[in-house]
């Protein structure tokens, strides 16, 4: 009960406020938990299989890869990149891919699971691949 009531008193730009204000790893916690709760939201009423579906699906990309992976390729745009770096934009082109391609994997068993076509959960969830550039 108490936990409720701080909770309604805390506003929506006061929760920005905060989150702004926290290291890459914190904000990458956060989301993760953000999604796992809006997952079980929309899953009410779902069977156990398309609720862990969902939030596998919405499991974000880890935000400290993600960062690195843009700076590999600007380096690479710029001509800049090191053969090291080179090997590890390789790396993490083929993280993204296999990502890309696991999740995916888990649209197209939800999709069957529902009796519906890819595209169409594709489209209920708005989902885009993740980056890959």
């Amino acid at each position: 009960l108490i936990m409720h009531s701080i909770q309604a008193q805390v506003s929506t730009t006061d929760l920005l406020h905060v989150v702004e204000q926290m290291t890459p790893t914190e904000l990458e916690e956060f989301l993760r938990n953000v999604m796992t709760i809006q997952a079980r939201r929309k899953a009410k009423g779902l069977s156990s299989a398309e609720t862990a579906l969902l939030e596998w699906i919405n499991t974000p990309l880890p935000q400290a890869k993600l960062l690195r992976y843009r700076e590999l390729i600007a380096l690479r745009r710029d001509e800049k990149l090191t053969p090291e770096e080179y090997e590890e934009l390789l790396l993490l082109s083929d993280t993204l891919e296999q990502l890309n391609a696991q999740r995916l994997s888990w649209v197209a068993q939800l999709a069957q699971l529902r009796g519906v076509p890819l595209s169409t959960v594709m489209q209920e969830l708005a989902l885009k691949p993740l980056p890959h550039e």
